[in-house]
């Protein structure tokens, strides 16, 4: 029997700013503790790393598939009316201020688009990015860029981009700010886009493809030690298929299996265990979701229901390394916990 550790499974789906004096190594390392700590990826955007009592992330989620198949400071603005922009920046009322729904972000709008429309899954966007950390992997000057599609949406970086590439108009130009930053960590203009599509237009099989797509991409990122790249893949699949008419594709309990391994290696938990929930809800036997939600369960301090699903992944696969090395982690934290609750009794009846 394979180990139920942090395997990643691909199996098929079926067709149907001021100026900066630190060096560009140290701005980036900095630019990118600032994004990790407020930007969540996944099925729900996870916070920040912060590894939990009894995770151990070689154990819980690095193992293989099943059914394998950064400019160096912010320009001062950018091209076009320098002048109007500056000035419109210096006035810019409440309104001109964006804030991404889930928090990752706020856009300063400093010269207003035309229209109503925004690109949408597959519009080509023409963009002029600038102020990228040296080392981000994303392009600086004009580029041309396609929502929904392509490696640059990979990285952390690539997200938010593509996030606020959605909210803009044509012609528009802002600031990208962290919440409570008055720095920009990069600008953007939408010069120009071409149609896209909402998901709700797109034919089931196209969605199917689509989620195809990530979910393997997701597994190349996984191999390649790109957790948090990996984990937005999967989001992005999922965030597809979740919204066909029921019956949905199993691809679902890989998708959200795959999820869990990657939510357990970011020190996630509470997102590792509802993500493993969403498996066994279809599969009550998966032996890899019963394993990572014990581990989850574990790090969250819930030993009683650790030690339940480790139990039955022990029943079915006696053998599993990894599962008796948990399970007695389990166990040592619930004897250390009896005997200082024992200590904590005497002195009160002593």
């Amino acid at each position: 029997m394979e180990g139920t550790g942090g395997q990643v499974e691909t199996s098929p789906i079926s067709p149907v700013k001021e100026k900066d004096t630190a060096q560009p190594q140290q701005r980036e390392e900095n630019a990118q503790k600032n994004l990790d700590a407020t930007i969540e990826v996944g099925q729900q955007p996870p916070g920040p790393p912060a590894e939990g009592p009894g995770v151990r992330p070689e154990a819980a989620a690095s193992q293989t598939a099943e059914n394998p198949q950064e400019s160096e400071h912010p320009v001062a603005g950018l091209e076009g009316d320098s002048a109007k922009s500056h000035e419109t920046a210096e006035h810019l009322p409440a309104s001109n201020l964006w804030y991404c729904p889930d928090g990752s972000f706020v856009k300063k709008i400093t010269v207003r688009g035309q229209g109503l429309d925004k690109p949408k899954l597959g519009s080509q966007c023409r963009v002029l990015a600038l102020g990228f950390p040296f080392g981000s992997g994303m392009p600086e000057g004009w580029t041309e860029l396609t929502i929904g599609m392509g490696q640059w949406r990979d990285r952390i970086w690539g997200e938010l981009t593509e996030k606020c590439l959605e909210s803009m108009c044509e012609g528009e130009e802002a600031e990208i700010r962290l919440p409570g930053c008055s720095t920009p960590l990069f600008k953007l203009r939408l010069d120009s886009f071409s149609k896209g599509r909402d998901s709700w237009e797109l034919e089931a099989l196209e969605k199917e493809a689509l989620a195809r797509e990530e979910h393997s991409r997701g597994t190349e990122l996984f191999r390649a030690g790109d957790t948090q790249g990996a984990a937005r893949c999967y989001g992005r699949a999922l965030r597809l298929l979740l919204t066909l008419t029921p019956p949905r594709p199993p691809q679902l309990t890989v998708l959200y299996s795959n999820l869990a391994a990657c939510q357990l290696l970011l020190g996630q938990p509470q997102l590792a265990a509802q993500s493993c929930d969403r498996v066994l809800e279809r599969e009550p036997g998966h032996l890899k979701a019963l394993y990572r939600r014990g581990v989850a369960q574990a790090a969250l301090g819930n030993l009683e229901k650790a030690s339940a699903d480790l139990k039955k992944v022990l029943a079915v696969d006696p053998k599993n390394r990894a599962a008796q090395e948990e399970l007695w982690k389990v166990v040592v934290r619930e004897k250390k916990q009896d005997a200082g609750l024992a200590r904590g009794l005497r002195k009160m009846f002593s």
